[in-house]
């Protein structure tokens, strides 16, 4: 029986197919030791191959959310910095063009008032005083070669002053400008590093997300969609409204880090989003946002009011009355309505 067995191995590994047609090629009169022989057959089959291993058993949707959700706190502080690293560079960056823009003419003023003293001078000594200089010099009535040269002496210190003040303002410019390129330099770096970190962590976040969606197709689940009901709760006008109405048509628009729509949004990029259709210019982080706005209190808060969560101000939603809001959540869930009490609400702040 000991050697039977690894030949059973050898015939269901290699020789299965031949062994079934030499056990059908056999006359109807030998039918009784055919289907002897399948069944000695199956039975040696049962006993290699044996019963199937316990599959490991999947993770629940709620266990799957959940993970994400740990991620997600992970990774959601790092993208508001990265938020904030973008938006301190852009501004500088953009501070950095006006410098230019003011140094340019004071350069070339500063060059051409130099110039123009040069070819006074030059032209004096040289034929003499011009018409316009002579006139000039002939109003103080000077007498002497000595008074005219005191003249020009004069008129030449004034402008001398003149483009003292004027290389005075440039420098300074290109002072702020020097200091600007050092800032720039270090807001490049932490983006890059940033970056790094923020690679690291999306990858999880995309191995748990296909893992999401995989039970979703299992179980015929779409995902959640947030809350249901009317957007907004309360209505309101202006441009409080405006901001509104605009955060409510974003419901079912993907979450994008760092995206400011108008196809895809981060919970900073759908509050600037919605307040910018109202005119009214928010930073794309929600630290700064937190600064642009003026404090109210949770009795006070009305739709159109930013409303924050957590202490470090890592996330932001549009107030829209009823005690809910809309917001962007985290990757694998879009814009959607949700209670503020779902998240820990460390303030409100009204803008525009």
């Amino acid at each position: 029986m000991k050697e039977s067995l690894p030949m059973a191995r050898v015939l269901t590994r290699t020789h299965t197919g031949d062994y079934f047609k030499f056990l059908l090629g056999h006359s109807r009169r030998n039918l009784p030791v055919v289907s002897r022989g399948v069944a000695a057959l199956l039975l040696v089959l049962a006993v290699v191959v044996g019963p199937a291993a316990p599959a490991a058993a999947q993770p629940s949707l709620a266990e799957i959310e959940a993970e994400l959700d740990a991620q997600w706190l992970k990774l959601e502080p790092v993208i508001e910095q990265y938020n904030k690293v973008r938006s301190e560079l852009k501004a500088n960056q953009k501070k950095a063009a006006e410098l230019d823009k003011r140094i340019a003419p004071l350069s070339l003023q500063a060059s051409l008032a130099a110039d123009e003293i040069g070819e006074v001078a030059n032209s004096y000594y040289r034929t003499g005083p011009s018409s316009e200089l002579n006139a000039l010099l002939k109003t103080g009535s000077p007498t002497s070669l000595a008074d005219q040269l005191l003249v020009l002496d004069r008129i030449s210190k004034r402008r001398q002053q003149q483009i003292a003040a004027v290389v005075e303002t440039r420098d300074r410019y290109l002072a702020e400008r020097q200091a600007l390129d050092e800032l720039i330099a270090q807001q490049k770096a932490q983006d890059e590093e940033l970056a790094e970190k923020r690679k690291t962590i999306d990858a999880e976040i995309d191995r748990l997300e296909q893992a999401r969606l995989a039970a979703y197709r299992t179980t015929g689940y779409s995902g959640g969609s947030g809350a249901s009901g009317p957007c907004p709760a309360e209505s309101v006008g202006g441009a409080a409204g405006v901001a509104v109405g605009t955060a409510c048509a974003q419901i079912g628009k993907p979450y994008v880090w760092g995206a400011t729509g108008p196809n895809a949004f981060d919970c900073s990029g759908l509050t600037q989003y919605a307040w910018a259709s109202a005119g009214v210019g928010l930073t794309h982080f929600t630290g700064a946002q937190w600064n642009q706005g003026q404090s109210v209190s949770r009795s006070e808060a009305r739709p159109g009011d930013l409303v924050f969560f957590f202490s470090d101000l890592r996330h932001v939603g549009l107030y829209i009355g009823g005690g809910m809001m809309v917001h962007a959540p985290r990757p694998g869930q879009p814009v959607q309505m949700e209670n503020i009490d779902n998240m820990p609400v460390v303030g409100f702040k009204r803008v525009g």
